[in-house]
């Protein structure tokens, strides 16, 4: 019951970190992360709320994982054959992935024997946008032997990520949307083109 109010609390900490005492934190803690390496492996959840709601334990088995994402559009480089400035291509080019979604495929990478179960944002600047991502070891006996999480250890589960199956990679997909103009995102939108 206690442990309830304590996480509400926090979340509403976290609604407007610009204001109180987390414009503080926050601007302290961004200066520390602008100088990390992008992937950086920390002990402890910083949003301990959030990484709860995604299925987080504090045992062995999970692991947080801070990583660094560029924001913005794709930076493409000007082509040097003639054309004219419309299609140079240069500007208006987006990924096609959410940041949120980039920033887990690169928690991933760094780290291939675990598995990503989801992730949060933990702040941004003017640059960069930084999201903690929760990873889990699928072959580590204290996972296999709880029922909350050993679904994971499931093969279906491999490299679940790459395939857009955690949170913010459903979220990217469009698959959070319903109603009218949702039509063509499921199975996936590659699915529907062939179908047309």
């Amino acid at each position: 019951m206690i442990a309830v109010g304590i996480y509400k609390y926090i979340a509403e900490l976290w609604k407007r970190p610009s204001e109180g005492i987390m414009a503080e934190l926050r601007r302290i803690r961004l200066i520390k992360w602008r100088r990390e390496p992008t992937v950086v492996r920390i002990e402890h959840p910083t949003r301990i709320n959030k990484a709860r709601m995604l299925g987080y334990k504090a045992k062995q088995g999970f692991i947080v994982v801070r990583v660094r994402v560029r924001k913005g559009g794709l930076r493409k480089p000007r082509p040097s054959s003639g054309r004219r400035p419309k299609r140079m291509g240069v500007y208006g080019h987006s990924p096609r992935k959410g940041l949120q979604w980039i920033a887990e495929e690169r928690a991933a990478r760094k780290f291939p024997n675990l598995e990503v179960l989801g992730s949060y944002w933990v702040g941004e600047d003017g640059r960069f946008k930084w999201f903690e991502v929760i990873l889990v070891d699928p072959h580590h006996p204290a996972i296999k032997s709880d029922r909350d999480i050993n679904w994971i250890c499931n093969s279906s589960q491999r490299g679940r990520v790459f395939r857009g199956l955690t949170p913010a990679g459903r979220k990217s997909r469009g698959l959070t949307r319903k109603g009218k103009g949702a039509e063509k995102v499921r199975p996936s939108r590659k699915a529907a083109m062939k179908k047309d």
